[in-house]
């Protein structure tokens, strides 16, 4: 087997248990390229997981202050080895690397078996110029399912706006008409910034009746 990011060859051993069990603990990732990416360590913020921090940051202080009580999880930093993997990923298109860090995702949301997952969805325009979202692929390669309760109107990106602007901006989600909400919900996202898309989105489902809304993301 190859390596999805640097097409070395890994050298792989079959556990006993894996072939038990019938489970998949082959990595996609040599140690090289693996050694690249930063978990997030003990030191971080309680509710969003910023690194280096011990309190809680400031815009969680700011979600608070907008009725909004973060309780976010994710696994890695946004480092250049991260940044490198989402360009090839959502902006080249190369689909195959979702599957680059399904183990990882694997172990940390079958912790969320009580929760109904629910993906950040794109725009309809967005996701004809991409052709999948990087959100669902990351999530299916994992092998969990997910519900299909939200949609998103044109806008434009968020990676293009400033903090403030990101802090400022109206939301363009909404919940599709006709769906059930659950009531305890695991909202995933891809990247976690300042925090506007996830829980704004998480406000919108606590109103519309989901008890327990949590937020999950693979980097911070």
């Amino acid at each position: 087997m190859k390596c999805l990011l640097c097409g070395q060859v890994i050298k792989t051993v079959l556990t006993f248990s894996s072939l038990l069990l019938l489970r998949n603990d082959v990595s996609c990732l040599c140690l090289d390229c693996d050694s690249t990416f930063e978990r997030i360590e003990e030191e971080h913020c309680p509710n969003c997981m910023k690194i280096g921090l011990s309190t809680k940051c400031q815009d969680c202080q700011f979600w608070c202050k907008e009725g909004v009580e973060v309780s976010h999880r994710a696994i890695f930093t946004y480092n250049q080895a991260m940044k490198d993997f989402f360009s090839r990923y959502k902006f080249d298109g190369d689909f195959l690397l979702r599957k680059v860090f399904a183990s990882f995702l694997s172990e940390e949301l079958k912790m969320y078996k009580e929760y109904q997952f629910v993906v950040i969805p794109l725009s309809p325009d967005r996701y004809a110029d991409r052709g999948f979202n990087q959100v669902e692929g990351l999530v299916e390669a994992a092998d969990f399912a997910y519900l299909d309760l939200l949609e998103k109107r044109e806008e434009r990106a968020s990676s293009s706006k400033s903090r403030s602007e990101r802090l400022e901006t109206e939301s363009p989600f909404f919940i599709k008409s006709g769906v059930t909400i659950p009531k305890k919900i695991l909202l995933i996202d891809d990247i976690y910034t300042t925090g506007t898309t996830i829980n704004r989105v998480k406000r919108l489902l606590e109103e519309a009746g989901a008890e327990d809304v949590k937020t999950f993301s693979l980097v911070r």
